[in-house]
């Protein structure tokens, strides 16, 4: 099993270009299933997520083409089995988003419940809601969401969510656009990502209207068509790479990148004694100050988000000064704290906050990734411990991270991937 070794280098200096976001890639992806023409992606990051996704498509019938740098093209007209089969699924939780366009599309499908990173309860009760308020029969048997449409058609109807879900968003948005009437979702997800589905959708010929707000209103069509878009920049990403800077210090450019989705980001960064510049595709950051502790509070978009927690955590970390991290999000997103503390960080946990004491050095140790996002959060602080750490199961960091060791190898890091 794969590991990383890193060695503490100095300050980062030098450029980084940003890759596609994978959690707009992934919904991409899956809208594919909605037509019968070829959806042209580009901007699209390759990662283990995506991957997964282009099996599950290709298993389902679709044909999937890609150049594997970062284009794909999704034909939906070979579509031939609405089953998302349990081996795929287990490992993606985005995987339940071929629910809705295949429902929508073909009046029925078979979803296995999704598996993911273990950080917490992330339940589908807001997209089967809202599936059965458009029409469809829902029973669950043997770990499998099996939804029909009783004459093959969703209806719409207006749909409150009980709480904001990007995924159920994001999966009623994808059935309304094929279903018979007007869809009303309201109490959406209003993350970047949920607009760059939309757009896309818009381009297949989807009438939405709301784009960005906390109610869309979808009048279904008929049928959707093919389309070119590219994938948004990952401003996940982006913040990773900025926290790394802000942490060892040094400057660095990202090339594609959007600042205008990662503002809260931005401002906490500055906060902390970051030197913060941006233009439309492009962030700068120079850093010549041990970081200031600061607080935050992890709510849903426009706010602090959960994604970058764990990441400010690390920064947190060997900051000047005490800090509280509140997470009112996930209730198990805290996993990363005993390996950081092996690291010699001093962090306390109670409840659903973090109580960071910044200290003047961490040190290098063997640790284990836990999910994704803490995976990150152990190459910051790794990057700035005396001696070598080895990160161990980074197949969490390979579902949404694209050639890392190669991006802060370029900027100066002391990385390498071991067996």
């Amino acid at each position: 099993m794969d590991k990383l070794k890193i060695v503490a280098n100095g300050a980062l200096n030098g450029e980084i270009v940003i890759s596609g976001a994978k959690n707009a890639a992934l919904p991409l992806m899956c809208a594919g299933l909605l037509s019968s023409g070829t959806l042209r992606l580009k901007n699209v990051p390759m990662l283990a997520d995506v991957k997964t996704t282009q099996k599950l498509l290709q298993g389902m019938g679709a044909r999937v083409l890609t150049d594997n740098i970062s284009e794909f093209e999704i034909n939906g007209s070979t579509v031939n089995n609405t089953c998302a089969p349990y081996d795929l699924v287990r490992t993606m939780r985005a995987s339940i988003l071929v629910l809705g366009p295949t429902l929508a599309r073909f009046g029925k499908a078979q979803v296995s419940l999704p598996g993911g990173c273990a950080i917490g309860a992330r339940p589908v009760d807001q997209h089967l809601k809202g599936l059965e308020a458009m029409g469809a029969e829902i029973v669950i048997e043997h770990g499998y969401v099996k939804a029909s449409a009783p004459d093959g058609k969703l209806k719409g109807t207006r749909i409150h969510m009980d709480m904001v879900t990007v995924g159920g968003t994001e999966n009623l948005l994808m059935a309304a656009t094929l279903a018979e009437g007007t869809t009303i979702l309201e109490n959406c997800a209003v993350e970047p990502e949920i607009v760059d589905l939309a757009e896309c959708l818009i381009k297949m010929g989807a009438k939405i209207q709301g784009v960005g707000t906390r109610t869309l209103t979808i009048e279904g069509v008929s049928e959707l068509h093919g389309c070119e878009h590219s994938v948004i920049p990952d401003r996940i990403e982006a913040g990773t790479f900025l926290c790394a800077v802000a942490a060892t210090g040094g400057k660095v450019l990202l090339r594609n990148a959007a600042p205008k989705t990662m503002e809260v980001v931005l401002d906490k960064l500055v906060q902390m004694g970051a030197v913060i510049e941006a233009g439309s595709d492009w962030i700068s950051i120079d850093m010549q100050q041990r970081p200031k502790a600061i607080d935050l509070t992890v709510d849903v978009h426009p706010d602090f988000p959960t994604d970058m927690q764990a990441q400010f955590m690390a920064v947190n970390a060997i900051a000047e000064g005490e800090s509280q991290i509140t997470e009112t999000i996930f209730e198990n997103r805290f996993m990363h704290v005993p390996e950081l503390n092996r690291m010699g960080a001093n962090i306390s946990v109670k409840g659903n906050t973090a109580m960071i004491v910044g200290v003047d050095k961490l040190s290098g140790a063997n640790v284990m990734a836990t999910d994704l996002r803490a995976s990150a959060s152990l190459i910051i602080a790794a990057l700035v411990a005396e001696g070598e750490t080895v990160i161990n199961r980074i197949y969490h960091l390979d579902r949404g991270y694209e050639n890392i060791e190669a991006k802060l190898g370029g900027v100066g890091a002391k990385i390498e991937r071991i067996r």
